[in-house]
């Protein structure tokens, strides 16, 4: 009966649009068998393999211990409550997820009858909200794939009255729920949004197969199409259009799902091979810095921290060079630190099969994706934390989760990040406010917000105007040869009508220093250049063109050399606007200038850590090598 009822409700969504009119699987055979449970990730024939790891191996016993002693924590708290933040859920099913995952794994490990009765607990106290809001549909996808795991992995063990009730909230508040066109934009849009949703519903259609086969397998079969589409962005190298924070948080439920389906039908249907998809571990490993932060464009955070993901590139790749930052994590860091990441049980599936006693660090120092949003970056050493680290953001601004934030860079120096980015702001602290902060368009006002527009990042302003959102840019040329990397990108599509041309070179010069070089041709009126560096550094004047930085006990000197005359500038990182995020103990360091009508202007910016003689001829970008 139930079958007939969802087969009648795809049928209808479909002449409404909700769904692809066509019924026709296009990926799973129709005689496809999801088998008996557990189905989800991990099988009863690993267990005994992860048991061995954890014996043997006091890292993987440090990761195991972290999620039992996490899910013991549980017995003594309430289950989560249905309590939403603004207009999101999305805290309380990110918080079920990390408890059920983590709970479930400790009974399949341990097959102590607490974990599995807590878990119940919390799938029960769940499958009670009226719904899983969705509305903010990313909500119910994390909602959804929580209740799977516990489902799957404990479905022998569950009373037959909690088997129904969870059973039927995974299809009713979570895989129903998809198929409306008021919650399921997603399955058209090519950003982290669909790597979730599809994540999630696929969870919870495999999770209950036995009830629902035909929709199980158009929800599973909608998801291999659909996933495809944010799966292009990562061509032609792996550059996530989103950024770091992004990266980890589409690029794991993706991954998620491609285990999920692979271990289950023994083929991923071909995404994995997918252009720059496997690339892209590489991109997040050059994204972390000497000191273990991000570079942190756009919407993204600069904390950083294990990342169960990379495990299953660094197997599925066979190369562990992925995982240095990981070891660092593993082997420094406390257990403590992981406890929050909500799939860390995933990490002892996706990384059984890995050696932790062999990782070596990458072998390149320079690296570059182009594509939506091409970056670069550059370090003179993989093993130093005092290394120098440069990254260079270019794409366009008008990208989803991004900044006027073109041609900004970040510098690190012994240890210290002298060249930073502000990173966003708290979404619904400007949401409660009424600020339009997802209208990408030219004149939103996600572009008044401080930390969003150009004038608060490390790169120009013309005319004190913002950058152009439409304007694309890309990594053009890039090099590595001895004594002098760099990167340099045509930054004038960023800047149209403003000036003529405007390029912008990075090169990190002997392993010394950082040099920033500019090239702006402007058109048949003057205009002034705001150049803009944002540091934490305190700042001293030493001359009309050098500024010396200091922070934690450590020097950079920050020089200008110009063709021009310029003034230098030192203020807070101040708004006027009430409602954006104050960046106490940060400053805006840089330099204004005038340039005349049709004139050709270079600058030239030094930044040299300690007392390093910065010996460096002003060559045009153009002879770059």
């Amino acid at each position: 009966m139930r079958t007939i009822k969802f087969l009648l409700l795809y049928i209808l969504l479909s002449l409404c649009g909700g769904i692809e009119a066509n019924a026709q699987l296009k990926h799973l055979d129709k005689a496809a068998d999801f088998g008996e449970h557990p189905r989800l990730l991990l099988f009863d024939s690993d267990i005994q393999q992860i048991k061995g790891n954890i014996e043997k191996n006091q890292l993987w016993k440090k990761i195991d211990d972290v999620i039992q002693s996490e899910s013991r924590k549980l017995f003594e708290v309430d289950a989560v409550k249905r309590i939403k933040t603004g207009r999101r859920l999305l805290a309380v099913s990110r918080e079920a997820l990390r408890r059920i995952f983590y709970l479930s794994y400790s009974y399949r490990i341990t097959s102590d009858e607490q974990f599995k009765a807590r878990a119940e607990k919390e799938m029960l106290a769940i499958a009670d909200f009226e719904d899983w809001n969705p509305s903010h549909f990313l909500d119910v996808a994390e909602m959804t794939l929580a209740m799977a795991i516990g489902y799957d992995w404990l479905y022998h063990d569950l009373s037959e009255s909690s088997r129904t009730k969870i059973k039927d909230a995974i299809i009713k508040k979570g895989i129903d729920t998809s198929f409306s066109t008021d919650n399921n934009s997603w399955l058209s849009s090519g950003h982290n949004w669909n790597q979730v949703c599809n994540a999630g519903m696929a969870y919870g259609a495999i999770a209950v197969y036995e009830d629902m086969p035909e929709i199980a397998k158009v929800v599973v079969d909608r998801a291999v199409s659909s996933i495809a589409l944010p799966m292009k962005g990562y061509a032609p190298d792996g550059a996530y259009p989103e950024g770091f924070t992004y990266w980890s948080y589409g690029t794991s439920f993706n991954v998620l799902f491609l285990s999920a389906v692979e271990k289950l039908f023994h083929t991923d249907f071909g995404l994995s091979s997918m252009e720059g998809f496997l690339p892209s571990a590489y991109f997040i490993e050059n994204m972390i810095t000497p000191s273990k932060e991000s570079f942190n464009y756009g919407d993204s955070g600069d904390a950083t921290s294990l990342n169960p993901t990379l495990f299953w590139f660094a197997d599925k790749m066979h190369d562990s060079t992925v995982l240095w930052s990981q070891y660092h994590y593993l082997t420094k860091k406390k257990g403590s630190s992981f406890a929050k990441n909500r799939i860390l049980p995933a990490l002892m599936i996706w990384g059984k099969n890995i050696d932790l006693e062999h990782i070596l660090p990458p072998s390149r120092n320079l690296w570059v994706g182009q594509g939506v949003t091409p970056v670069g970056s550059m370090r003179t050493s993989w093993t130093d934390p005092d290394a120098i680290f440069v990254g260079l953001k270019t794409g366009r601004a008008g990208a989803n989760h991004s900044h006027m934030d073109i041609g900004s860079f970040i510098m690190e120096a012994d240890g210290v990040r002298w060249a930073i980015d502000l990173g966003p702001q708290d979404y619904t602290s400007l949401e409660t406010v009424g600020i339009d902060l997802w209208n990408r368009k030219q004149n939103s006002q996600r572009w008044d917000v401080y930390r969003y527009n150009n004038f608060s990042h490390n790169t120009l302003a013309f005319d004190h105007k913002k950058q152009n959102v439409n304007g694309y840019t890309r990594i053009d040329s890039y090099g590595d040869s001895a004594g002098f990397m760099h990167l340099v990108s045509d930054l004038s599509n960023a800047y149209k009508s403003q000036v003529k041309s405007c390029n912008r070179g990075i090169a990190v010069v002997d392993n010394r220093f950082v040099v920033v070089q500019d090239e702006i041709e402007t058109l048949d009126k003057p205009t002034e250049l705001t150049w803009t560096m944002v540091t934490r550094a305190a700042v001293r004047k030493l001359n009309d063109c050098t500024l010396e930085l200091t922070e934690k006990g450590k020097k950079m000197i920050f020089k200008v050399e110009s063709n021009q005359k310029i003034k230098l500038r030192s203020v807070p990182a101040k708004s006027s606007n009430s409602y954006d995020e104050p960046n106490d103990g940060v400053t805006l360091i840089g330099f204004e200038t005038s340039i005349p009508a049709l004139a050709q202007a270079r600058y030239c910016v030094k930044l040299i850590p300690r007392n390093t003689k910065a010996k460096y001829k002003i060559t045009p970008l153009k002879e770059w090598k």
